[in-house]
């Protein structure tokens, strides 16, 4: 992102909180500074004001002891003393005519307000205006007040010393504001690129898998535990699942060619040898039956992978319906009551009297047949097949299958349920490997799990966990 042209910068997710940044930033600070400004400029007009004020109060107090002339001596007096071009006093009358005034040379554009006279006659006490003379840049305030029944004193104070701090304020202000400006664009940036570097990580592994990188590559974790290093978890754990799936589908596939070529083999097989050796009505009839067997392998085998997917991916979650387990244990271990007796095997069943599930009954009688046919299977004559379904703990119901059968290896039992996985030949009879992936598929898509305990020589323990449904 560093390279990237600044046409290209403008579609940037950094460049864009970077003006956002800016925007707030410069906004927050001018209200601040007009806020302040408008605080200092109360503060100073306020203070003319009394400044105006204690002159009224004082030329009034002289009216009262010493009259109209001692009036007019301190107000020239006053304005020389002050600066003539800093204030200056005028007495009027009730009509607004100059009765006496200090020198005015530098206030010839100051004129009168007859609406601030009528204001004193109509009985204020204290009228206050601000106005701008057209020869200068700075206001004049003025104050107008009676100092006798017939005589109104008009009071003026340039507002030198408050403009020019005010303008200077503004000057100030907007090379402060331009400064500031600057300074937190660099500052947005920089924390939006900070803010965004395991996002550009993100975008970089990424990109690397999509142009044909190892999909073992991973997003580098910054172990602070933030928004962005949660999103690289998630993606890395996501790449973990990908990857999972891909090595899944790369091995299922290479078992379906191994699975599928077997039976092929054999039809083509038998099939030749028929029609090289004896070309006999009975052996095209044989011929014609083990094509037919061969043929409901596939099926079976494809039919079987084709459950598997839809299981995982939960099609069939519109049918899932109030069930009870016990009774489809039951139902199950009076079905394979027949298969145990065959092989003098023994076929015990224990359960509480109801154990409610919600799901699909067709599923989970297949995932429990399987099960049951594989412990019989399993197990030699004389031998054990222990049934329990186990009341829920904790939300969970059980169902426990165990048998005295051949057991499996340490190095089997982490692989028993991946597809196509088959034990040692010597000591696994003919399958497709797909019976124990099915019913694991089945009992997660219900919300639970399968675990398998075995001892190679002693027997298997198998102990389905499904969610209870109390409602």
């Amino acid at each position: 992102m560093y390279l990237k042209k600044p046409a290209d910068l403008r579609h940037t997710l950094a460049f864009r909180l970077t003006l956002w940044y800016a925007l707030i930033f410069t906004i927050s600070t001018g209200v601040a500074f007009f806020l302040f400004y408008l605080q200092i400029t109360s503060f100073m007009a306020a203070q003319t004001d009394r400044n105006l004020l204690d002159q009224a109060r004082k030329i009034s107090s002289v009216m009262a002891l010493q009259g109209v002339n001692a009036v007019e001596r301190i107000a020239i007096l006053e304005s020389q003393a002050a600066g003539e071009k800093k204030i200056f006093i005028r007495l009027l009358s009730q009509s607004g005519s100059v009765f006496s005034s200090s020198n005015m040379s530098y206030w010839q554009n100051i004129g009168i307000e007859k609406e601030a006279i009528a204001e004193l006659l109509q009985g204020t006490r204290y009228v206050y205006s601000s106005l701008a003379s057209p020869d200068r840049k700075l206001k004049v305030r003025i104050l107008y007040t009676l100092i006798d029944r017939s005589l109104i004193l008009q009071l003026g104070e340039a507002m030198e010393t408050s403009g020019r701090f005010i303008e200077a304020f503004r000057k100030n202000f907007i090379i402060t504001l331009s400064v500031l400006l600057a300074l937190a664009a660099v500052i947005g940036w920089f924390m939006a690129r900070k803010a965004l570097a395991g996002m550009e990580m993100v975008t970089r592994t990424a990109r690397h898998i999509s142009t044909g990188g190892a999909l073992g590559s991973r997003v580098p974790l910054t172990r602070k535990g933030d928004e962005i290093d949660q999103l690289a978890t998630t993606f890395n754990q996501m790449l973990d699942r990908i990857e999972t799936l891909v090595a899944g589908i790369r091995e299922m596939s290479d078992n379906i060619a191994h699975d599928l070529k077997s039976p092929v083999t054999r039809i083509r097989g038998i099939a030749e040898v028929t029609l090289t050796t004896d070309p006999s009505l009975t052996s095209y009839e044989n011929m014609a039956g083990s094509i037919i067997e061969e043929c409901d392998r596939l099926l079976d085998l494809i039919n079987t992978m084709l459950v598997i997917s839809k299981t995982e991916a939960g099609v069939d979650r519109q049918n899932y319906e109030k069930l009870d387990l016990t009774e489809i244990v039951r139902d199950a271990c009076k079905l394979f009551q027949s298969s145990a007796e065959d092989k003098y095997i023994t076929l015990a069943y224990r359960s509480p009297e109801n154990l409610f599930i919600k799901g699909d009954k067709r599923m989970i009688q297949r995932m429990v047949a399987n099960l049951l046919d594989n412990a019989i299977r399993y197990t030699p004559e004389q031998g054990e097949v222990d049934v329990m379904v186990l009341a829920p703990r904790q939300g969970l119901g059980s169902v426990i299958i165990q048998d005295t059968g051949i057991g499996i290896s340490n190095d089997d039992l982490p692989h028993v349920f991946e597809r196509f996985y088959r034990c040692e030949p010597s000591r696994s009879p003919a399958g497709t490997g797909l019976g124990l992936s099915l019913a694991l598929a089945i009992a997660k898509a219900h919300g639970g799990n399968i675990e398998v305990g075995s001892t190679l020589g002693k027997g298997s323990i198998f102990t389905i966990t499904l969610p209870g449904d109390s409602a």
